[in-house]
């Protein structure tokens, strides 16, 4: 383990706790609202979005854990309780003999249909429209900033 070369300021951390707080904030009150309208958990909205923008609604495993932000093992349960459900189903990869897809079903399809109101609602409501303009554009340089996967430069 590495000490960082310069201390974390009392004002970065609070910086730091702040953000921790909204997302957690903005993740339950979506989550909460997906719930009590749709009986759908926020991880599960999120697996089926990524499916209805996909070609064909269709991705492969790995790809879907790293797009939703889970562990292969976290998403192969997830999707799990997904295909119980009837809203996803598992294809085997044609040119990968121990790659599988998910692939969204009908129902997982009319599921998502009927969610993404309720999810845009809460997007605008719990985020976009606390902000102006000129903080959602300063807020997106930002978050590009943060979401860059190339190593950070050393201090």
């Amino acid at each position: 383990m590495t000490t960082p070369s310069h201390p974390v300021s009392a004002a970065e951390l609070t910086v730091w706790r702040t953000m921790l707080r909204a997302q957690a904030q903005i993740s339950r009150r979506l989550q909460a609202d997906l719930l009590a309208d749709h009986d759908l958990a926020l991880g599960s909205y999120d697996v089926l979005m990524h499916l209805g923008e996909s070609p064909d609604g269709r991705l492969r495993m790995n790809d879907l854990a790293d797009r939703v932000l889970l562990s292969r093992s976290g998403l192969t349960r997830l999707v799990d309780r997904l295909q119980r459900e009837g809203l996803v189903d598992r294809q085997s990869c044609t040119s990968d003999a121990r790659g599988l897809y998910a692939v969204l079903t009908p129902a997982g399809r009319a599921r998502l249909a009927a969610a993404t109101p309720t999810y845009q609602r809460g997007v605008r409501e719990y985020v976009l429209s606390r902000l102006d303009a000129d903080d959602l554009r300063q807020f997106g340089t930002i978050l590009e900033k943060l979401a860059d996967e190339r190593e950070p430069a050393r201090l």
